[in-house]
């Protein structure tokens, strides 16, 4: 499946939505984001469950402060609706591949659980 393009229009509909949603926030003057885009098209190709979505943070910046993006290119990983990891940096394939293994393996019971605890 290929990327889809999150807008502040699109984006709480597409993340609230059962399942994964990854989310890169990147800029197409970012060297790293550009660096990262294959591995990150290449990841959508082959897990095509999981929704591979792209901010524009030169187009969406009211959606980048949202989320207080201030490095880029960030990536986010979405769970069920809730937002299980979030770090900037442009990771290689198989970061990119434990972290995906990572995010599907979430008892997400436990992690609504210890989200209500705090």
């Amino acid at each position: 499946m290929a990327t889809t393009t999150l807008t502040a229009a699109n984006f709480d509909k597409t993340a609230a939505g059962e399942g994964i949603v990854l989310v890169d926030f990147w800029a197409s003057w970012c060297g790293p984001c550009r660096m990262f885009a294959p591995v990150y098209e290449k990841a959508a190709e082959t897990h095509e469950d999981i929704v591979f979505g792209k901010v524009d943070t030169e187009a969406e910046q009211d959606l980048a402060a949202r989320f207080d993006i201030t490095s880029i290119p960030t990536i986010m990983a979405i769970r069920d609706g809730v937002i299980v990891f979030a770090q900037p940096g442009a990771l290689p394939e198989p970061a990119l591949e434990n972290l995906i293994e990572q995010v599907r393996a979430l008892d997400m019971d436990d992690v609504r659980s210890r989200l209500a605890k705090s």
